[in-house]
């Protein structure tokens, strides 16, 4: 499963309205950090969560939906369930603390 890029805020509505379980990956390329954890985050998803979208954000592309979302720090990542905020966790994320805060929801909606 790969990242799907939204490019405006209108898009990104849309995908939290046809998508159940969503994962948004909010960063830039001008940070290491986010080049590193954008592909272990993808694996985690694809591997752990299958039912879980995966979707990008360019925060300096698209300042407005990064805005509209309170997104200041990269990365973020935002979990919406039912087009919900179920989760949000910045910077300094581990892979072990992503998949045991993600299995939780998960499993209440899944299982």
């Amino acid at each position: 499963m790969e990242y799907k890029n939204i490019s405006n805020l209108s898009e990104f509505q849309s995908v939290l309205l046809k998508n159940f379980a969503t994962l948004v990956y909010f960063s830039h390329n001008k940070s290491d950090v986010c080049k590193v954890l954008k592909p272990k985050t993808m694996e985690l998803v694809t591997n752990e969560f299958a039912k879980i979208k995966l979707f990008y954000v360019d925060i300096y592309k698209n300042p407005e939906i990064a805005a509209q979302n309170g997104i200041f720090i990269a990365p973020t990542i935002l979990l919406f369930f039912d087009g919900k905020e179920n989760l949000r966790i910045s910077r300094d994320i581990g892979i072990d603390e992503l998949k045991k805060k993600i299995s939780r929801p998960y499993k209440l909606v899944y299982k």
